[in-house]
């Protein structure tokens, strides 16, 4: 079973968004500074839709990729301008565009059983033949080093439960949710277990690929947690 299902899915979009939310900025500005004003945008791992409804409202295209479908079907919602696949994005065809991007970790969990560094590697030259020349594919990634906690959470009509367990290059997160249905709440469990790549291994893939590589602790004033890179990798304009 794939991961985040319907309650994770609704209760990631109603109290979690804040990432995309504030990254959004940053990430424009990125994409403004490689002159990419317009066009298409790849978004993968688009979740519920939030980084895709600020590119549409900013005037680009966008194809937004999830393994989840309950998130897909957020996004629909959000984000009608949109076109939504529910798929891997290690197995989904990717369109001629301006940029690809993947915010949040897309790329650490094993939701696909066939997720590697090896994997990666192929799909970054993917990546690279669907850009245009000049292109950026900008995305982050959580690295070794991560923190076990334990957290808690709640909104008007749901609570979480989570609980983090790094075990050298892997991290385990282990979810227990609660949704109000009608007068009662149902109870739910997911558990996510994500690579966990340094980015110096990333790094040397991209360049593998033909990218030239910048690395990043922030998206514009918003600063990535502890532990966790994101890349701006830019394919060459022909000289």
């Amino acid at each position: 079973m794939h991961g985040y299902q319907s309650d994770l899915a609704y209760i990631h979009d109603a109290g979690f968004g804040d990432f995309a939310r504030k990254a959004a900025p940053g990430l424009l500005a990125i994409l403004r500074r490689a002159s990419i004003r317009s066009g298409l945008v790849v978004d993968l791992g688009c979740g519920s839709g939030i980084w895709a409804h600020e590119l549409t409202r900013c005037g680009y295209d966008v194809v937004g990729i999830d393994i989840s479908r309950p998130m897909i079907e957020l996004a629909r919602k959000r984000s009608p301008p949109a076109r939504f696949v529910n798929a891997s994005f290690l197995r989904a065809k990717l369109p001629r565009c301006e940029a690809v991007t993947a915010i949040g970790e897309c790329f650490n969990y094993t939701f696909d059983e066939r997720n590697s560094r090896c994997e990666l590697g192929r799909f970054f030259r993917r990546v690279y033949e669907a850009l245009c020349s000049g292109g950026v594919f900008i995305f982050d990634i959580a690295e070794p080093g991560q923190a076990a906690h334990r957290a808690y959470a709640e909104g008007q009509n749901w609570a979480i439960l989570a609980e983090a367990e790094p075990r050298r290059d892997i991290l385990i997160r282990r979810m227990t949710t609660f949704r109000k249905v009608g007068k009662l709440y149902r109870r739910s469990q997911e558990t996510h277990r994500l690579h966990l790549y340094s980015s110096s291994d990333v790094a040397a893939e991209l360049r593998r690929a033909g990218f030239a590589v910048r690395t990043l602790r922030t998206y514009g004033s918003m600063r990535l947690p502890p532990a966790h890179i994101a890349f701006v990798a830019t394919k060459p304009r022909p000289t």
